[in-house]
């Protein structure tokens, strides 16, 4: 027996989050087939061409692909990737290092030890937390992300880590305990999860933490940043630029020694 987990809008086509399928020893390919003669006819369709499909939380594209074998009680995940709009992973590049983001819907269980884990779990993966209230846009986040990639080259990292440098910069202090306090992970809060490795590895974090993720920069934050750090509307009115905000922030964050 395999057991499909349906994730996001997969769920909407077979109304329901899971699917016992009473089969083993086929591939995703016939799996898909499957699938598309078990959807309900009047439910919404299933793109099987924009769907992650990770077995055992192993994105099977870093397998073999559509030739993957499921075997007996393996787990199946099926995750929709969503093209344009909102999504619920941004990736990219920094000095050939490839990056990945999702946000994390807060809950009452998540805490630091969450991170904790998660880095027991992915070695092979650096890994930081950032209050979702401290990130504004791609553009905020990639030039951050590239202050501390860029000291990191030049060995003036603000912490003998790369993590706690992201961290003191996107809260804009050289303190660590000042970081953490001020853009680490709290209760209830959503939290952006910066997550730096293989795309093997990456894939498979994200098809472990999809169900817990949403989309990604939703919520509007410049008056929250600008009343935190103190910004004011004439410190604003002199930076000729399309994003002033950030980059008033991107600055203070390259000024700190």
């Amino acid at each position: 027996m395999i057991v499909v987990k349906l994730i996001g809008g997969a769920k909407k086509s077979f109304l329901k989050e899971t699917l016992q399928i009473d089969k083993s020893d086929i591939s995703v390919q016939e799996l898909l087939k499957l699938l598309l003669e078990l959807k309900p006819v009047d439910s919404p369709q299933l793109d099987i061409e924009n769907i992650l499909i990770a077995i055992n939380g192993v994105d099977s594209s870093a397998m073999d692909g559509k030739s993957t074998m499921i075997k007996n009680n393996d787990l199946v995940s099926i995750i929709p990737v969503i093209h344009g709009g909102t999504s619920k992973k941004f990736t990219f590049q920094i000095f050939s290092k490839q990056i990945q983001v999702i946000e994390i819907k807060g809950q009452t269980t998540i805490d630091v030890k969450f991170i904790d884990d998660l880095r027991k779990k992915y070695p092979k993966i650096q890994l930081q937390a950032i209050s979702s209230s401290f990130i504004m846009n791609p553009y905020h986040l990639k030039q951050i992300l590239s202050l501390s990639f860029e000291s990191k080259k030049n060995n003036i990292l603000l912490s003998n880590k790369l993590e706690t440098d992201i961290l003191m910069r996107f809260a804009l202090t050289n303190q660590i305990s000042d970081a953490i306090m001020t853009v680490g992970i709290k209760p209830k809060s959503n939290f952006i999860l910066i997550s730096i490795g293989n795309k093997k590895f990456l894939n498979s974090l994200y098809a472990d933490l999809s169900s817990i993720s949403v989309d990604l920069f939703v919520k509007k934050n410049d008056s929250f940043l600008k009343k935190h750090f103190k910004i004011t509307k004439k410190q604003l009115d002199v930076v000729h630029s399309k994003n002033p905000l950030e980059d008033i922030l991107i600055e203070k964050a390259a000024t700190l020694f």
